[in-house]
């Protein structure tokens, strides 16, 4: 027998800051920007698994991170969630190009 993991929805407390951050998110990573935001991130020799430092460096926007901290615990792990879910969304070309910013070391 197999049960299939369902994760829990959590109901979002800050709609307006949340949706503030996850459109910042959104827009970094749309096709027509992805390259240049993972260019910032390699220039400014990032992992782009660190989320909490692409944030404070300001690289998703000069008043993401501020929106971020004024959101409750709950909220931001979704957003953490959500970015590193959609890093893993990059083409696999781009993944392969910018490979040192996937790596862990």
């Amino acid at each position: 027998m197999s049960t299939l993991h369902e994760q829990a929805v959590i109901p979002v407390s800050d709609h307006q800051r949340f949706q503030a951050v996850r459109s910042a998110i959104e827009t970094a990573f749309s096709p027509n920007r992805v390259r240049e935001f993972l260019r910032t991130l390699e220039r400014s020799r990032l992992r782009i698994r660190d989320f909490e430092a692409v944030l404070a460096k300001g690289i998703l926007g000069a008043s993401t991170a501020a929106e971020y901290d004024q959101l409750p615990a709950s909220d931001q792990g979704q957003i953490r969630e959500l970015y590193l879910a959609t890093l893993e969304q990059v083409a696999p070309d781009l993944r392969t190009e910018f490979f040192k910013l996937y790596s862990y070391y």
